[in-house]
């Protein structure tokens, strides 16, 4: 799919089709993540790297301490 970046008053933006919005079920004001690619291109996805990261060490936590968050949980 081939975008233009177009004037947008002092910026400069892009705009996504309706049809690409609603195939990755986003709307105005979701957030999109930018990542630079080694090859000089860019990633862009409704996926936040930093937030998947933290999901794993909390899913690392609760496995190991299991016991202890079903005793707090009583």
């Amino acid at each position: 799919m081939k975008l233009e970046l177009k004037k947008i008053g002092n910026s400069t933006g892009l705009i996504l089709p309706k049809e690409l919005l609603a195939r990755m079920n986003l709307g105005q004001g979701d957030w999109l993540y930018v990542t630079e690619l080694p090859d000089q291109g860019i990633k862009i996805s409704a996926f936040d790297p930093d937030h998947a990261e933290a999901m794993d060490t909390a899913r690392e936590l609760f496995k190991e301490y299991r016991e202890t968050f079903k005793a707090l949980a009583k």
